[in-house]
């Protein structure tokens, strides 16, 4: 999908000297051109204009405040909700050369007291803080003292009535706009659905400003969904072929968290454990070693990743179903931000949805809000349950349509596998019926299966006509058709019932229980023969497979030249160079400082640092 704009761009806007900024991205930062909407957007800014800027993770969206903040005059106020974020992107900033900074509680006192020294010295071209900071005492006065060139807010779906849940400060940024009217502001996100958008917007008075809305699309990333059967297995199989693989793997509980943590390290997988209730400095340390080095796999909760800028996390993992469609999209993309090959697999089951539903009726939200939320989770449920292209199901979500399938999913990779499920169908229906409409999936399949467990025994459901006549189908199957009944809307799930499962709409229920309508659906294979099946997916390394061998021995050297490098310094290897020029590098190695000046990624100041350096390392590899 083109990029699109909206709304008039305002009285400050003209057009920005497109030497200027194009220099700066390509002696800076690297880059030949722009992607996408970048440069209409950094011209907009340059001019004097306010924006929100929709782009997917990966897509270039800190370029879109870092060029304006070297074109324009005075310092540029990035507002950032994580510490990590900040330190990647001042890592990555001063390694082009540029004057950034951070102010934020990890920091020393005498290390604060520098970075206060150097804002009232005018010696900072870009100033990255926490909401908390930018709204403490004072420091809005010591901005106003100050030129500035703009605000950035970045991660601004925390704005959102859910997302402030997460930084409630970022509904006071609204100030911004009434004390620095003059100065433009720009909010970024890589999630927000047209409700979120609108919120935004409001929320932070940006009602007269452009919209930039770039594609959702992530192409390099494949998205395989699975059955949940046995999530322990099922991942190790995953990550069978994936070893010395950076990635995330996320579980909604911290016990699981620690269960599934302790099964990859048996397995030996480098993986650590991150949760909310682990000790903070054992959280830093794991985020650290995530950031430092290579082929970590962190298994955690939702609490880890907002901000997390490391581009070579080559998958993505969720062993279960996460809270909705925005959430997945947003804790996916957190894969192949290098835009190298990368995977999104998730394992999902019915048995997630009671506990998802629950934890939206316990919340303290309103109930408009409630009824928000219960419907994007069934937007997840339908995405799930997808029976064309994943990628066409998940941008139509975002009002995006993608003309083809897009060949790089598990529904346009994998043999189709639909089969009628009329009769089963009809079966299911009857077991919800005669149980009296108020039974979950997994009371429903023990019923149909005809087991005899504690809870079929004192309901006397052992009595019933439907017990044991779903035979023919498997525990995962049953599971998998009552979601997708639920998907289409044959049943429906009462929340008040907790999960409980009841007919959906009478036009559609009545036609099958009649035997009008045939129903033809996917079902995973019997259990049997997805135990023998292995676990396919992208090439691992990221495209290095690609390379032919002599060139693949090169990248390799060229990673552990790069770590050495990374070491000396105390930052995390990617700030020095990304994947992406390594493989370059690796495949058409230059001989000169001005061939590697060529490459994408390389700016003045990293060729002069690491130019010469890095030459003599490809000679030594020849």
């Amino acid at each position: 999908m083109s990029p699109t704009t909206h709304e008039p761009a305002g009285s400050g806007e003209s057009a920005a000297p497109i030497a200027e900024h194009l220099r700066v991205l390509r002696e800076v930062f690297g880059y030949a051109d722009f992607r996408g909407p970048q440069r209409a957007i950094v011209e907009h800014v340059i001019g004097g204009g306010s924006a929100l800027v929709l782009m997917p993770t990966g897509g270039g969206k800190s370029l879109c405040y870092q060029i304006p903040a070297l074109c324009r005059p005075g310092l540029a106020v990035v507002v950032s909700p994580l510490i990590a974020l900040m330190e990647d992107q001042v890592e990555g900033l001063r390694q082009t050369g540029v004057r950034a900074a951070a102010l934020h509680s990890s920091l020393e006192a005498s290390e604060a007291a520098t970075v206060n020294r150097a804002l009232g010295c005018g010696e900072l071209d870009l100033l990255y803080v926490a909401p908390e900071r930018l709204l403490s005492p004072g420091f809005l006065e010591r901005l106003a003292a100050l030129p500035l060139s703009l605000f950035a807010i970045d991660e601004a779906h925390c704005v959102s009535q859910w997302g402030h849940d997460f930084r409630p400060e970022y509904l006071q940024l609204a100030i911004l706009a009434e004390r620095f009217a003059t100065t433009p502001r720009l909010a970024l996100t890589a999630t927000a659905d047209p409700r979120t958008r609108e919120e935004i917007r409001t929320r932070l008075k940006l009602e007269a400003g452009r919209v930039f809305l770039a594609s959702f699309d992530r192409p390099n990333i494949r998205y395989l969904l699975r059955d949940k059967d046995e999530p322990r297995r099922q991942l190790l199989a995953f990550l069978a072929e994936r070893r010395g693989d950076a990635g995330i793997v996320y579980a909604r509980s911290r016990s699981r968290v620690e269960r599934f943590a302790a099964d990859l390290l048996a397995a030996g997988h480098d993986a650590i454990a991150y949760h909310a209730g682990l000790p903070a400095d054992q959280r830093r340390a794991a985020l650290q070693r995530f950031r430092r080095d290579s082929g970590v796999i962190v298994v955690a909760t939702i609490a880890f990743g907002m901000g997390i800028d490391k581009p070579d996390v080559r998958f993505v993992a969720h062993v279960d179903l996460p809270r909705s469609l925005e959430a997945y999209y947003q804790e996916t993309g957190r894969a192949g931000r290098d835009g190298l090959p990368a995977v999104a697999w998730m394992a999902h089951g019915a048995g997630d949805l009671p506990q998802l539903r629950r934890f939206i009726e316990d919340s303290e939200a309103e109930e408009a809000q409630k009824r928000i939320e219960h419907g994007r989770l069934d937007a997840l449920i339908a995405f799930t349950e997808a029976s064309g292209c994943r990628r066409q199901a998940l941008l139509r979500h975002f009002g995006e349509e993608l003309a083809e399938p897009c060949g790089n999913c598990d529904l346009c990779l994998e043999p189709d596998g639909s089969v009628d499920v009329t009769e089963a169908a009809r079966k299911a229906l009857s077991a919800v019926f005669r149980s009296g409409q108020r039974f979950g999936a997994a009371h429903l399949t023990d019923l149909l299966l005809g087991a005899d467990t504690a809870r079929i025994r004192e309901l006397g459901h052992g009595r019933l006509s439907v017990h044991g006549i779903g035979r023919e189908l498997d525990r995962s199957q049953w599971r998998s058709l009552f979601r997708q009944l639920e998907a289409r809307g044959y049943l429906c799930s009462d929340p008040d019932r907790r999960g409980g499962l009841r007919f959906g709409a009478d036009s559609l229920v009545r036609p099958l229980l009649r035997g009008d309508q045939t129903l033809t659906l996917r079902l995973p294979p019997p259990a049997k023969e997805r135990r023998r099946t292995p676990e396919r997916t992208a090439a691992s390394q990221g495209g290095v497979m690609e390379l032919a061998e002599t060139a693949r021995l090169r990248f390799e050297a060229l990673r552990s030249w790069r770590l050495e490098q990374a070491r000396s310094q105390g930052v995390p290897p990617y700030v020095v160079f990304h994947d992406r020029t390594l493989l370059e590098i690796a495949a058409a190695p230059p001989s000169s400082l001005g061939e590697l000046a060529q490459v994408a990624g390389v700016g003045q100041a990293k060729l002069d640092r690491y130019g010469e350096a890095l030459l003599a390392a490809l000679r030594a590899m020849a």
